[in-house]
């Protein structure tokens, strides 16, 4: 993991909303609409905060067909286990530093 990428997981978790939703979603999939009213939130407000964990690798969407034939987004975590130490965040940044090539033009 890059330091870009451990950034986009901790602002989506760093977030009071984004944890509400991910603790709701905790109990198994669930269409937007009925997350919306769990949780008192419009629904452009939420896809939103589900396009933030969704980039971030903690959530997934897919679209179903309910029986009526209405097309219903639903949501899901994904298999995640966040831990941030010091080892995670030198590792991090390590993995972005470019490879050191000695450049010998120009040495003396």
């Amino acid at each position: 993991m890059t330091s870009e990428e451990l950034l986009v997981v901790l602002a989506a978790v760093g977030h009071a909303q984004r944890l509400r939703v991910i603790a709701e979603i905790a109990g198994g999939r669930m269409y937007v609409s009925e997350l919306a009213r769990r949780l008192g939130m419009s629904r452009p407000l939420l896809y939103m905060h589900l396009e933030r964990l969704e980039k971030a690798g903690l959530v997934s969407g897919s679209l179903e067909l309910s029986d009526s034939g209405k097309a219903l987004k639903y949501f899901e975590l994904a298999p995640f286990d966040l831990h941030v130490t010091a080892e995670t965040i030198a590792t991090a940044v390590a993995a972005d530093a470019p490879e050191t090539v000695s450049d010998t033009k120009g040495t003396t």
